[in-house]
């Protein structure tokens, strides 16, 4: 099965990452690379990697981009990643050894969130399914994320992927704020029902920003990590925060326009 897998990766400007994840692929023959028209050095250090192949198609959506890059796989297998996911050792080495089962078309593996390349004990990420059938999945929007949709059963893998974000944390805070824009549509779209408690709390506005700030530092033992922990912990009140300016602010606007007093006619 090793040699039916093709690494799958979106990038765009994604210098500070992409090599590390690279080094953890050379066991491929084929990595496709989908680019929406980087302007740093991302495509000088894909040209390194001489399976890389690289296709450039202007961004759209992450959901369209990842469906495009499903059509580009020759390999029964698709190992989906984003430029800032590492393969630790441990989930190569059961890879290598993984056996095809026709009854399970996809593989979810746990994450290690790193700060400055430091893992942490704890944090906010589920695990996800990377490793699927090509033929058997396709992509959906998700608010500011993506969801794959694997036809038929999935099952888990114990070796973790590690998530190394190097980029500035300028890039980081222009980031969350088009992600939350995202967020605030669907969480206004998606039927109260239809939401987990997660999604219910934070349209609350007031308690989501407090209740992660303790469930990082002491749920999560974050603060057992020092200043990486606090940076981490710092990062998701801020991006919570975020969110709840942005649904306020969405309050407010549908309330002004409401509220409007009618215009005079000449």
């Amino acid at each position: 099965m090793f040699e039916s897998i093709t690494p799958l990766i979106l990038t765009y400007n994604e210098a500070p990452n992409i090599e590390r994840t690279l080094q953890q692929l050379q066991w491929a023959s084929r990595i496709v690379v989908i680019d929406s028209f980087s302007s740093d050095t991302t495509l000088e250090i894909l040209k390194f990697y001489a399976q890389v192949e690289v296709i450039q198609r202007e961004f759209s959506s992450f959901a369209d981009q990842c469906n495009f890059g499903l059509a580009q796989i020759q390999t029964e297998w698709v190992l989906s990643l984003d430029a800032d996911y590492v393969l630790s050792d441990d989930l190569i080495q059961q890879l290598k050894v993984l056996q095809d089962n026709p009854a399970i078309n996809g593989y979810s593996v746990p994450f290690k969130y790193c700060v400055f390349g430091k893992p942490l004990r704890g944090t906010l990420l589920p695990r996800r399914t990377v490793l699927y059938r090509a033929r058997k999945a396709t992509y959906q929007e998700d608010g500011h994320a993506h969801r794959v949709q694997i036809a038929g059963k999935t099952t888990l893998l114990s070796g973790h992927i590690y998530h190394d974000d190097r980029k500035s944390l300028s890039r980081w805070l222009w980031a969350q704020d088009r992600y939350m824009v995202l967020e605030v549509k669907k969480l206004q779209k998606t039927p109260l029902s239809e939401l987990g408690w997660g999604d219910r709390l934070r349209k609350q506005k007031i308690l989501a920003p407090i209740i992660i700030f303790f469930y990082c530092l002491i749920l999560k033992g974050g603060i057992f990590d020092g200043w990486h922990g606090w940076y981490y912990a710092f990062q998701r009140v801020f991006a919570e925060t975020l969110l709840s300016l942005r649904l306020i602010e969405a309050d407010l606007s549908d309330l002004s326009t409401t509220t409007r007093p009618p215009q005079k006619l000449n």
